[in-house]
């Protein structure tokens, strides 16, 4: 059954997403000593923090110096499949901090089987084989390192395709041809092959290329300050690296090339190195004042 985007928060398919938990905020009491600070988001494995502070504070995550807001002052943090039970941020700017710790609920992934795949892509063994995926690990390292200089993530996302079904869930550890692999570290959305991909956010094209063998048709797209998102399994691409794109704007084609069994769209999201849940980025806003 294909399910719209409507259907599929109203209906059975909704059951699927891992819910978020009830939106958080989180507002700094202000003094003469403390930055401006205000956070909403996601606190749980696989979510997200967004914040609001002043023009280019240094933004440190459990000690570690790694963003720095934007011209208007607005930044975003997030949380490993993985992430222990609470993150500390803090922000610095013009001498001043502020901090925050941010208790990150634990979710419970499911478990889920996909047979049927070629060995090839579980576990392959041609020495001319893994030689190409060690070059094309190298190709989307490059690619995941971009850092464009944006905050194009401020109003959130939306589902990239009007029409689908979930058919695996975020964050599931995966059980291919019986044998187990890595969590599925991102949301697969079945639809009809060929059914247009269309850009959630606005973003800058960070890598783009055809025929990776496990993803197939990949594109990766920089929201700003690390946050990536990713579209495997494409039949057809419709951009090409380094341009900007805009919310809405076609990406390519659903398809069923790399690693797949069927016609989906495989869509994923990283902070840097953390991988995260597109899905509870959807209808995200960055908060809109820090008074």
């Amino acid at each position: 059954m294909i399910a719209t985007r409507r259907a599929l928060l109203v209906g059975a398919g909704a059951g699927l997403i891992a819910a978020p938990l009830a939106w958080a905020q989180d507002r700094n009491d202000q003094d003469r000593n403390s930055v401006p600070l205000a956070l909403n988001g996601a606190w749980r494995q696989g979510g997200y923090a967004l914040g609001r502070t002043t023009p280019g504070a240094l933004i440190f995550v459990d000690g570690e110096a790694l963003t720095t807001a934007s011209a208007a002052g607005l930044f975003v943090v997030g949380f490993d499949r993985d992430a222990g039970p609470n993150v500390r941020i803090e922000v610095r700017a013009d001498g001043r901090t502020a901090r925050r710790t941010l208790d990150i609920a634990p979710y419970a992934f499911p478990s889920t089987r996909v047979n049927g795949l070629p060995p090839s892509t579980v576990e392959p063994t041609d020495p001319a084989l893994l030689e190409r995926i060690q070059r094309e690990i190298a190709l989307k390292t490059e690619g995941f390192a971009s850092r464009i200089d944006a905050d194009d993530f401020r109003d959130g996302f939306v589902w990239p395709l009007e029409t689908y079904r979930v058919s695996s869930a975020w964050g599931a550890q995966r059980i291919l041809n019986g044998t187990p692999a890595r969590p599925h570290y991102g949301i697969d959305l079945a639809a009809p092959q060929g059914s247009v991909i269309r850009a959630p956010a606005d973003g800058r094209i960070a890598f783009v290329r055809p025929d990776m063998h496990f993803e197939g048709g990949l594109t990766l797209i920089d929201h700003g300050q690390g946050l990536i998102t990713c579209y495997l399994h494409q039949s057809r691409l419709d951009v090409q690296q380094g341009q900007r794109v805009r919310r809405g704007d076609p990406l390519g084609r659903v398809g069923m090339t790399g690693r797949a069994t069927g016609p989906h769209l495989c869509w994923r999201m990283k902070w840097r190195d953390r991988n995260l849940d597109p899905s509870l980025m959807v209808g995200a806003q960055a908060p809109k004042t820090i008074a």
